[in-house]
C-alpha cells in the first residue's frame, strides 16, 4: 500500500475546574463553536461538541498523526485562553485537568452525535459524576474514585 488510512473516533468528555456551574446557555453556543474551530485549525474535525452547564463532550475525528491527548490540550487550552480574552467574568476559568477519551466505531458515529446532542434532557436524569462514572464502567477502564474527580 502506497497511502495510509485511518477511521479515528473519539468522544471526549471534560468538566470546569471543580465541576463549577460556569458555562451559560448563552456561553455554550458560542464556545462549542469556537471549540470546533480550534479543532479545524488543528487539522482535525469535531463532528459534534455539546454539553452542559459544568461539563463538555466532543466527538472528534482525529487523524493518525495527532495522538489523543495533544487534540484535547489544543481544545482546553484553546478554549480557556478565548474565555479569558472575551469574558471578564471568566479570566480564572480552567478545564479540570484530566478528561475522558472513549474510542468510537464508525457504526456508532450518529447514536454519539445524538447523545451530545441531548446533553440538556439527559442531564435531568443523570449527574455528571454519574454520567462518567458509567463511561468508565462501560469501556471497561479501571480507575480509584479518591483520583477521578481531583
Amino acid at each position: 500500500m502506497t497511502n495510509s488510512y485511518t477511521s479515528i473516533y473519539v468522544h471526549t468528555i471534560f468538566s470546569t475546574h471543580n465541576r463549577e456551574p460556569l458555562l451559560s446557555s448563552e456561553l455554550r453556543e458560542r464556545l462549542w463553536a469556537y471549540m470546533g474551530g480550534i479543532a479545524r485549525e488543528n487539522k482535525f474535525k469535531a463532528i459534534s461538541v455539546g454539553g452542559v452547564i459544568d461539563h463538555a463532550h466532543m466527538l472528534i475525528s482525529i487523524p493518525a498523526s495527532i495522538a489523543v491527548a495533544k487534540a484535547v490540550q489544543l481544545i482546553k487550552g484553546g478554549s480557556s485562553k478565548w474565555l479569558h480574552e472575551n469574558f471578564g467574568s471568566l479570566r480564572k476559568f480552567a478545564w479540570q485537568e484530566g478528561y475522558g477519551a472513549f474510542s468510537v466505531g464508525a457504526s456508532q458515529v450518529d447514536e454519539v452525535v445524538q447523545y451530545i446532542a441531548h446533553q440538556d434532557a439527559h442531564h435531568r436524569l443523570r449527574s455528571f459524576q454519574e454520567e462518567y462514572l458509567y463511561f468508565l464502567k462501560q469501556y471497561n477502564i479501571a480507575y480509584d474514585e479518591r483520583y477521578v474527580w481531583g
